[in-house]
């Protein structure tokens, strides 16, 4: 056995650290605390992602709303309105709108989001479920107990409130997306998963982070629109809340509007199960954050939340105590509060209710006597409460062609509105592409057990890098006997062997800056050496959907991404390691084939590090499995390659053999673009480099 084997099973010498990637992938199934580094500051940035990942930065065209009020139903002290609108060219938001009979001056506004119960605007419980449900103290009342949504809407009218109950997609009357497509998607579908005509879960819809969950949101957001287009609505006491899947919408959207002044998330937040189905997962939402963070984006503000015999029933002593000390932290400790109910199952029952009416009572100061008791009342069923009828005909349920006719106008609107800001100095690609790439400090790099060799012009160390949080990356470092101080980053589709031609002889363009006293360095990044064409890893889901995997892990292109700043920290360092050389001049980039887009991930918030780049005519539009090594979530988004150049600082000057690239990209500042012949480019490339 080997001398370094026995001493390490002696326990001599410590075991070599595991790569922190190699272990098991994050799942909506993990523990997710409220970060550290909480703070206001980070929390904008927060919010900033989150409109990322729900396809929501820049915000889409919001044309009118084209609202249809009708069929006003009288309650004796409450009306009732059916309502539908368009959130986007022919998709429509339908919903009932409760009002108290008589109020003067403005009055408060909730609006309320519906989780995972069966036609919930139409729910109408038997008898024997009510008479359970009154035996376990859930309900009171044998007529208003057959409803805990339309209980929750009379009861708030009868406080003084406007009430805005609105339609989940595929539910009651909300009809153009099935089902088993919204809720219960489980295998991709070949014709919808192509350049032209995709559909919703595709790699092509994910690369324009195109969502179930995004749509819902863009649903939410025009709801708040509507309401606050009433003339009765006080602006300034706006509420959402929301159980179970409601609770998720209504974290995301006191998340990201301001608008919103109170939000009461029932049963949804913790840091365990983050919500399982398809309509509350999308790409990129919780990498590093989990519910209590989207819960901590609406601090100071009034937030009330519940908890139940589910996955909720340990937020009293993990997770609420540490939102309440931030709370605390910004004078706003009184702010949050938490309703326990750790014996009733899963639900928005009357004890909740009377929880979020007390809060509203007190934060919008409604001047009622407390405790707020709810009074019984005739439940309505589906008959009397559809905005569907022959003077207002339902559209067309179910429809492929409109589900892509849908997805295509989102595309159309955000390239059309990112290519202007583009061509106007904006910068709405390039944070969306920082999103994207989750630049972050590598922290100190260490360099693993380090093995030299002299060659007759230059030493080859060969041996592994290591950042702070454990990631490692493979190098080969290539110093010449008489250096400069420069170092140029060799990527290639082959990784370390990139160096070499098929004679294992160095390729003359790495000899010529190693007789220009130019270090070279090659890489094997994440995966790169071992299976380079591996599928990307996925989490333990039997539904084929990207955002149970990327919504929680970094796809691997951006954690090659990763790899390369770590190459670029390390030789940046002022001492790389004991009886390495100190470079201490510029540090360039050469990429080429699919490795040249990774150079530039890595570069979306670095400075002057040059990067000579030829990628091949890659384009991340062409992938249409979302398992593919090189897929980024919403990549195609952010216009492409041409839109990451283009987000690249102009502090990095670029050399690019693209010219359809080249031509999107404009007068960038530093661009120099190749136009000679595929045959020569890297001798191209390494003149530029050189200068």
């Amino acid at each position: 056995m080997p001398r370094l084997a026995l001493l390490l099973l002696a326990g001599l010498l410590p075991l070599p650290a595991a790569e922190v990637r190699d272990g098991p992938l994050k799942d909506l199934n993990s523990y997710f605390p409220l970060r550290a580094d909480t703070s206001p500051e980070s929390l904008r940035a927060m919010r900033t992602d989150v409109a990322v990942a729900l396809g929501l930065h820049p915000s889409p065209t919001k044309g009118p709303l084209h609202a249809v009020i009708h069929g006003r139903i009288d309650q004796g002290d409450y009306t009732i309105d059916k309502v539908y609108f368009e959130s986007a060219p022919g998709f429509y938001v339908t919903g009932n709108l409760y009002r108290p009979k008589q109020f003067t001056g403005r009055i408060p506004a909730v609006l309320f989001a519906h989780g995972h119960w069966k036609d919930a605007r139409f729910l109408n419980q038997s008898a024997e479920h009510v008479r359970k449900e009154i035996a376990t103290g859930q309900e009171v009342f044998a007529e208003g107990g057959k409803s805990r949504f339309q209980s929750m809407c009379v009861q708030l009218a009868r406080m003084g409130c406007l009430v805005w109950q609105w339609d989940s997609l595929s539910d009651s009357d909300s009809v153009q997306l099935p089902e088993s497509l919204v809720h219960r998607f489980a295998r991709q579908r070949p014709e919808m998963n192509r350049a032209e005509g995709w559909g919703l879960y595709s790699a092509p819809a994910e690369a324009r982070l195109q969502s179930v969950m995004g749509l819902q949101t863009w649903n939410n957001l025009r709801s708040l629109d509507f309401v606050l287009s009433l003339p009765e609505v006080d602006r300034a006491r706006v509420a959402v809340t929301g159980a179970s899947g409601g609770g998720t919408q209504t974290m995301i959207l006191a998340a990201l509007d301001d608008r919103v002044a109170l939000s009461f998330p029932a049963v949804m937040v913790s840091t365990a199960m983050q919500g399982g189905c398809t309509c509350e997962n999308a790409c990129l939402l919780r990498l590093d954050r989990g519910n209590v963070d989207l819960a901590a984006l609406f601090a100071p503000k009034p937030q009330g939340m519940t908890t139940a015999n589910d996955w909720t029933k340990e937020m009293a002593t993990k997770g609420f105590p540490e939102l309440q000390a931030y709370y605390a932290r910004l004078g706003a400790g009184d702010h949050v509060m938490l309703h326990r109910d750790e014996r009733s199952p899963h639900n928005y029952n009357r004890a909740a209710r009377a929880a979020f009416y007390e809060w509203l009572n007190r934060h919008f100061r409604l001047g009622l006597p407390t405790p707020i008791v709810e009074r019984d009342y005739r439940v309505l069923g589906k008959a009397e409460l559809t905005v569907w009828d022959a003077a207002h005909p339902a559209p067309k349920a179910a429809d492929p062609d409109f589900e892509r006719s849908l997805l295509r106008w989102f595309d159309g609107d955000s390239t059309v509105r990112l290519r202007a800001d583009l061509r106007t100095g904006g910068d709405a690609v390039a944070t969306g592409w920082r999103s994207l790439a989750r630049p972050r400090a590598t922290g100190p790099v260490t360099f693993v057990e380090p093995s030299t060799q002299w060659r007759s012009t230059h030493f080859e160390i060969k041996g592994t890098l290591r950042d702070a949080r454990g990631e490692e990356v493979a190098i080969e470092w290539l110093h010449p006997v008489d250096a400069r101080g420069d170092a140029v980053i060799w990527l290639d589709p082959a990784g370390k062997p990139g160096l070499r031609d098929e004679r294992r002889q160095l390729r003359p363009a790495v000899q010529r800056l190693i007789e220009a006293g130019v270090a070279v360095i090659g890489a094997d990044l994440y995966l790169q050496g071992a299976e380079p064409d591996a599928p990307t890893r996925k989490v333990k889901e039997p539904r084929e959907v990207a955002a149970y995997t990327f919504g929680y892990n970094e796809c691997l292109a951006v954690q090659r991404a990763h790899d390369i700043r770590t190459i670029r920290d390390f030789l940046r360092q002022p001492a790389p390691g004991e009886g390495l050389p100190t470079l201490g001049g510029k540090v360039s980039v050469a990429a080429r084939g699919w490795t040249a887009p990774l150079a530039a991930l890595a570069a979306v918030d670095l400075a002057a590090t040059p990067l000579a780049l030829d990628p091949e005519g890659f384009r991340f539009a062409t992938l249409t499995d979302f398992r593919h090594p090189m897929f980024v979530p919403g990549a195609v988004k952010y216009l492409d390659v041409p839109g990451l150049l283009a987000s690249v600082p102009a502090a990095n000057p670029v050399w690019l053999a693209d010219d359809a690239a080249a031509a999107e990209l404009g007068a960038r500042p530093g661009l120099q673009v190749d136009v000679g012949p595929p045959a020569g480019r890297m001798d191209r490339a390494i003149d530029w480099l050189l200068r």
